[in-house]
Order: structure tokens, then C-alpha cells, then sequence
């Protein structure tokens, strides 16, 4: 198979960077990621794994991927996918409103960008949370991680993550 790639983005801001998907390690995930694109939701920066960007979508496959090329310590340029039961996240310590599809009884599809070191999937509700490394980033991700900071300190009303096929 040839490599495939996708184009990460933040919209308002205008920032872009090209992934890898990891079809040799993560193929299952990377086929059902690939099949559900272009997809994009509102951004959000996560509070316990450090220096992650997420967005939340409906689940998207027929089947959930099993935990393929698993890691609880994401590197800089990850693509992580995680699934979550609506019951979840629906807790008011994460801060999700109404229309982000955490309500019970439904199946939330995490999908996240690592953009620096030191990150530990370590949850204070549920515990260790390893995600499936469906893709890298290798190009754009000095411009990525500055506008994740910018994202982080100036915050994330308004601006949605974005992934489309090249």
C-alpha cells in the first residue's frame, strides 16, 4: 500500500501540518479514520495529558479499532485516536457542553495531536487511558505547536480541528 497522508488544521488561526498515517501499526484505526474524512469539530486542550489538542466526533466506524500501536506516553507529532462511552466524559469537571455528543449511551471518538514532550495519559477519574498512534506528523509541526501554545494561553473559543485527505 502507499503511504497516505492528511492535512491537520486549525482553522482560525490558519495553521496547517501534513501526517503520516501509520498504516503498518495501526491499520485497522488508520482504514476507519481514512474512510470518515474530511472531519473537523470545535478544538479543545486538554487538562491532564499535557501538551494535547483534541476534537470530539460521533463514532465513525462500524466497529470501534481495537487497541492497535497502543502508548500512555505520546511523543511530539502523534495522532492519537481514544473512544470513550458518553458516561465518560460527561462529568461537569471536563466542561463539555450540551451539543459535544457526550451523552450517555453513545460512543465518543476522540482525535488528538500531540505537539511537545512530556505527556502522560494518566486520568485522575478513570486511570491510565492508552490511545491508539494512528499517524505522525512530519511537516508543519514547529508551526503547529506554536499556534497549540497561542491556543492554550489565549484559548480555544471559536476555533475548530480540521482533518482532510491530501
Amino acid at each position: 500500500m502507499a503511504d497516505r497522508f492528511i492535512e491537520v488544521s486549525l482553522a482560525k488561526r490558519g495553521v496547517q501540518c501534513t501526517a503520516k498515517l501509520l498504516d503498518d501499526r495501526a491499520p485497522v484505526t488508520c482504514e476507519a479514520v481514512w474512510e470518515a474524512l474530511p472531519l473537523g469539530s470545535d478544538v479543545y486542550h486538554a487538562k491532564y495529558a499535557r501538551n494535547e489538542i483534541y476534537a470530539l466526533f460521533p463514532a465513525f466506524a462500524d466497529r470501534e479499532p481495537p487497541l492497535e500501536n497502543p502508548t500512555v506516553t505520546p511523543i511530539p507529532g502523534d495522532l492519537c485516536y481514544f473512544s470513550f462511552s458518553g458516561t465518560e466524559l460527561g462529568t461537569q469537571a471536563y466542561g463539555y457542553e450540551a451539543g459535544a455528543d457526550v451523552k450517555a449511551g453513545t460512543t465518543v471518538v476522540d482525535l488528538a495531536l500531540f505537539y511537545e514532550r512530556n505527556n502522560l495519559l494518566l486520568n485522575g477519574d478513570v486511570g491510565w487511558v492508552p490511545g491508539i498512534v494512528w499517524g505522525q506528523i512530519v511537516d508543519g509541526l514547529d508551526r503547529m505547536a506554536e499556534a497549540c501554545n497561542d491556543l492554550w494561553r489565549a484559548g480555544a473559543q471559536g476555533e475548530s480541528l480540521n482533518f482532510r485527505r491530501l
